[in-house]
């Protein structure tokens, strides 16, 4: 019973993680699509991005994907204070990227490259359309970034409190997969936003 409901719970997982890639898919279509008709405008805009902001966090989720996976091999190896403190440091590690990210989203406010301000309409449509991509696109995976912090939260209290037992580390497991596919995101929107001139 208890391994039926774990794989159900995985198939769940598996099948939310799909609705998920098929909205970021058709987001990257867009943007693919508004970056072939004004490429120079979106080459233009992108060099108003700060390269250092956007590598600083890729490393951030890197490291704290890594941290998940750990976490996940330490509670099956019964290390439970081990997995603990590893999702502890995934969670801090998650928080420290949406830091940056609000650094780097209130210097963008800071000199108007912000939707519908003066400044960005006078740019033109092309690099209206990227600024708008940005922060759509950028805010949507900050809220997912909240969304995993809050599921590795709960899987953390429930750990720390003895609730997770054996089956619970299905839990954790898809918390994880959720995670890496936050990160897996993010890992696309780096490039396309700060590398691709």
């Amino acid at each position: 019973m208890t391994e039926a409901r774990a794989a159900r719970g995985k198939l769940g997982m598996w099948l939310f993680l799909l609705t998920e890639i098929m909205l970021f898919g058709g987001l990257f279509l867009l943007y693919l699509g508004y970056r072939v008709r004004y490429s120079v405008d979106f080459r233009e805009a992108s060099l108003d991005l700060n390269r250092l902001y956007g590598t600083f966090n890729t490393a951030i989720l890197l490291t704290s994907s890594l941290f998940v996976a750990l976490s996940v091999l330490a509670a099956e190896h019964g290390r439970r204070r081990s997995s603990e403190l590893l999702l502890g440091a995934a969670i801090l590690f998650g928080l420290g990227f949406l830091g940056v990210k609000s650094v780097e989203w209130t210097e963008k406010f800071r000199h108007g490259l912000y939707p519908s301000s003066a400044v960005l309409l006078q740019l033109g449509p092309g690099q209206t359309l990227y600024f708008g991509l940005y922060f759509v696109m950028t805010g949507l995976h900050a809220l997912h970034v909240i969304g995993g912090g809050t599921l590795l939260a709960v899987v953390l209290v429930r750990m720390h409190r003895g609730r997770l037992g054996p089956s619970g580390i299905g839990l954790l497991d898809n918390s994880g997969l959720y995670w890496h596919l936050v990160d897996l995101i993010w890992i696309f929107l780096f490039p396309l936003f700060y590398l691709i001139h």
